[in-house]
């Protein structure tokens, strides 16, 4: 394994691991191959992590089955008490989580801490789900009978996770997994393992079982068979993913040779409405938060803006003046308000929207490149006279690239917004209380932000429809339920007395 170039110092070393977490124990690659993480801050490598390959699954889920027998009996309150331990110890060690994510995700530290109070909400939230399931018993219309129903943990549920929440995505699935009973491996993304192999330490001093929580790193190269391997495993009953449509289709052909229980929270291609009888700067400022925040790279990001006529120059107007106040800079730095993007390829991704757009007649307002900076950083960036040939309004950006578009009525506008194959998130800003209700009901999302741009919580259930995926994360009930099975029994009751 390579040396580390490791530039920061945290309050416990003892929570930057490099090595797999596998059955409890710290394991390298059965090849021997490692890969190195790149700081997007300044593209550098400054650690290495072993380089699974689909010949290290069957021992990882084979283990997580034989603790599974075990832990799917244990007490829900001792599972809760686990959680909150688990959740307990992240937050001892929040500042130096957010440290170690500042430096996988690009992402500025204090964005990085908001994603850790975010993510333990996940692991509070689940602690208190896991005495809350519940079966039923009831009376049916065959003379004599009961029937039950009883809720139990599916089985080995697998998590295949995105780089740009890498935290929160973690806790989210498996705060859920291990208050059903179920045991959990995960595959983090190439970009982002670090912050999820802390995770792990801090859950094996929790106390969970060895094999409860397993970690399996990898590359790129090796991402495609590992997770293939992983998604057909006949130990695996259950699989979540989170990223785009694409990928997500594949892994949805994978479970389905298995008939496995799947859960899929894809891309967005989220629209944002302003009327104009909105308040301009409560919407510029929801708008400003929703889209930089990350430099653009969240799913639940607004991508298409659509603004009424009426009040289309003054927004635009409060919007630029805004984003030319952001700050670029390494995460790291006291006084950087946006990072660089995770990847080289999202400046690439970026740079070809910004083209197209000026290509179809758009006006780039403010921003529009690359910056020169050391490291993967792109110009917060405002793109008004926008219209629908544009490849901004029908793919994901996932940048820190926003177009702006004009309408004229509530239905046309209604209409643009449904008119694409994802929804994740819709948010609309007006005063308008019948419009509220219409909106609600017309716009094709499986989350509506209705005069917000912060929909997401534990609470709250998360997921889309259309191609955006289906399956709900988080939230009462629902979520919980993704890791469960429903066992009906009917009893035959004896009459005689």
């Amino acid at each position: 394994m390579t040396s580390s170039k490791v530039t920061f110092t945290l309050k416990n070393s003892a929570l930057l691991r490099n090595k797999a977490y596998v059955g409890g124990n710290w394991a390298e690659a059965r090849s021997g191959k490692t890969f190195d993480v790149y700081d997007p801050g300044n593209g550098r490598a400054w650690i290495s992590c072993p380089a699974m390959g689909a010949e290290d699954v069957d021992s990882a889920v084979s283990y997580a089955h034989d603790t599974f027998q075990r832990y799917s009996k244990s007490n829900p309150r001792t599972r809760a008490r686990l959680l909150l331990r688990w959740d307990e110890l992240i937050r001892e060690n929040k500042e130096d989580l957010a440290q170690i994510l500042v430096h996988e995700t690009g992402k500025p530290y204090k964005e990085a801490l908001g994603e850790l109070d975010y993510a333990l909400g996940f692991t509070w939230w689940f602690a208190g789900e896991a005495e809350r399931v519940q079966g039923t018993i009831s009376t049916p219309s065959a003379p004599g009978r009961r029937v039950f129903t009883v809720k139990q943990p599916i089985g080995v549920a697998v998590a295949l996770v995105p780089w740009n929440f890498p935290v929160a995505m973690i806790l989210r699935k498996a705060s859920a997994a291990l208050a059903a009973g179920c045991t959990m491996v995960v595959k983090p993304s190439p970009e982002t393992p670090l912050t999820t192999l802390s995770l792990a330490y801090l859950a094996e001093q929790a106390g969970f079982d060895k094999g409860v929580f397993s970690v399996m790193t990898t590359d790129l190269e090796n991402t495609p068979t590992l997770s293939e391997a992983l998604c057909k495993h006949p130990l695996v009953r259950k699989v979540t993913f989170t990223g785009s449509t694409r990928v997500g289709k594949l892994v949805a052909k994978h479970c389905a040779e298995g008939l496995k229980k799947v859960t899929l929270e894809l891309g967005g291609n989220c629209p944002f409405i302003v009327f104009d009888d909105a308040d301009l700067n409560q919407a510029a400022e929801a708008l400003m938060l929703l889209k930089f925040r990350h430099a653009g790279q969240a799913c639940i990001t607004a991508n298409r803006v659509y603004v009424q006529q009426s009040v289309y120059e003054r927004f635009s107007n409060l919007l630029v003046e805004k984003a030319r106040l952001l700050k670029l800079g390494h995460g790291s730095k006291s006084d950087t308000t946006m990072g660089p993007l995770t990847t080289k390829a999202g400046v690439a991704k970026a740079t070809s929207h910004v083209e197209d757009a000026r290509k179809h007649g758009g006006n780039i307002a403010t921003g529009g490149r690359a910056p020169g900076l050391e490291g993967y950083f792109f110009e917060p960036t405002i793109i008004t006279g926008a219209n629908k040939d544009m490849l901004i309004v029908h793919e994901e950006t996932f940048s820190p690239v926003l177009a702006l578009l004009s309408f004229d009525t509530e239905e046309s506008v209604v209409k643009a917004a449904n008119d694409t194959s994802m929804g994740l998130a819709s948010y609309f800003f007006t005063k308008n209380v019948d419009r509220t209700w219409r909106l609600l009901e017309n716009l094709e999302a499986g989350m509506i932000g209705m005069n917000t741009g912060n929909s997401s919580a534990a609470e709250s259930p998360f997921g889309g429809i259309k191609e955006s995926g289906y399956g709900k994360e988080s939230g009462k009930d629902v979520a919980i339920a993704e890791y469960l099975i429903t066992k009906t029994g009917t009893m035959s009751l004896d009459n005689h007395y």
